[in-house]
């Protein structure tokens, strides 16, 4: 009996996406070939598709070992813990520089060649580290030691373009002119005609951002903070909503803008929007800049720019969360960055098999997070009888997703 059987219709996708295979060929493999029992593509295969199905350590492979159907899937069965510890450990940077480039190219190839637009998520996440992990650094916001995760993501299908491990002390912005470069460049190489917008919180906003916008003709939109310039464009606003809503505590939202701002490090003038809203508990105000023309900043925030709350925020929540892009224990940095894509690598399979999901007429489960199609579909009991020309895996007449598990295995 394994508790994991719906790992079948991860090892599915795994197969039929190609994503692992593609993955590795852009991993140096120096072992020698006579002395291994375990190919490349069989480690990288067990660790993201266990991450995938909530086993979150290396150290879970010494446990899982006897595993029916995990001994069906993987011929040579499971390696060890340690075996999993030397492929994290044996990358180098350049090594994690060719995958990220890897990141982005499948990325780009993906794309239709007549996509008109796309949208471009960059958001980050701080990971608390607990050891002597290289580059685990103190930053004075959070508060903590932590690195700094971030992640590019596309703003309509949640697919990542790129997972980036940065030290620990890094602001938000940090290197994002480069990486966002690289990127653009390589989506309009081969869609040159595309428009691409991008959007990001208030860490985002820099003089190097608009300078990469204006070079590579990019719309974007990104908050910004406060400031004692920003706050005098709306003073008088702010006091009136203040005394007619704010202290009676009645909840109401009013938009200003656009104001034209430039700050003392920009090359050029930008154009500022202003949500002054009463919550019913306080006051809360919120800029952001963009230079998307438009008269109607209420719907330049609403319909645009707070979307990528669903887009980034809760996607990289399922990275870190559900495919536990957090768990980066090593010593060494390149092996933790390794471990950042591994969880990514997860989270794209989890991904696929939810775009699956939502070919179904199963309309409660297009909601599904990826901890919920884990509950449901992947962490089921099955029985696994092994014979001599077949593997039979059968699972409970009282499974309450079979119709969902058997539709969705016949789509992928």
């Amino acid at each position: 009996v394994s508790s994991d059987g719906g790992l079948l219709l991860l090892e599915k996708v795994s197969r039929k996406s190609k994503l692992l295979a593609a993955f590795c060929e852009r991993i140096p493999d120096e072992r020698d070939p006579l002395r291994i029992t375990h190919s490349l593509l069989d480690l990288v295969r067990q660790r993201v598709v266990l991450l995938a199905c909530g086993y979150e350590d290396a150290n879970d492979l010494d446990y899982l070992g006897d595993d029916p159907l995990l001994e069906s899937l993987f011929e040579a069965g499971l390696c060890s813990q340690p075996t999993m510890s030397r492929l994290e450990n044996s990358l180098n940077m350049g090594d994690l520089y060719r995958l990220g480039e890897w990141w982005v190219d499948r990325y780009v190839a993906s794309l239709p060649a007549d996509k008109k637009e796309l949208t471009i998520d960059a958001d980050c996440t701080d990971d608390p580290t607990h050891g002597n992990q290289q580059g685990s650094l103190f930053h004075g916001y959070h508060w903590q030691w932590q690195y700094k995760e971030l992640f590019y993501i596309d703003g309509e299908t949640g697919q990542i373009i790129a997972p980036i491990l940065r030290p620990g002390n890094v602001h938000s912005a940090r290197w994002n002119d480069r990486f966002l470069g690289l990127i653009v460049q390589k989506i309009k190489a081969r869609v040159p005609d595309i428009t691409i917008s991008f959007r990001g919180d208030a860490g985002f906003s820099s003089a190097s951002l608009y300078e990469v916008t204006t070079q590579e003709s990019l719309e974007f939109c990104v908050g910004i903070a406060s400031n004692n310039r920003l706050k005098s464009f709306i003073e008088a606003d702010y006091f009136r909503i203040k005394t007619e809503y704010g202290d009676k505590g009645i909840k109401h939202q009013e938009f200003f803008g656009p104001f034209e701002y430039q700050a003392g490090t920009w090359e050029q003038v930008q154009s500022v929007y202003v949500k002054i809203e009463s919550t019913g508990k306080g006051m809360n105000v919120r800029y952001i800049v963009s230079n998307i023309k438009t008269d109607h900043g209420e719907k330049l925030y609403k319909d645009f720019y707070v979307q990528r709350g669903e887009a980034a925020e809760n996607r990289i929540k399922e990275i870190k969360n559900m495919c536990f892009s957090d768990r980066l224990s090593c010593h060494r940095f390149s092996a933790n960055y390794f471990r950042l894509m591994l969880s990514a690598l997860a989270y794209e399979l989890l991904r696929m098999l939810r775009e699956v999901i939502r070919k179904t007429n199963h309309e409660q489960a297009h909601r599904w997070s990826m901890q919920s199609i884990r509950l449901y579909l992947l962490k089921v009991a099955a029985i696994v009888k092994v014979r001599v020309r077949t593997i039979q895996v059968a699972f409970s007449h009282a499974f309450p997703q079979q119709k969902q598990f058997k539709t969705v295995m016949m789509q992928i």
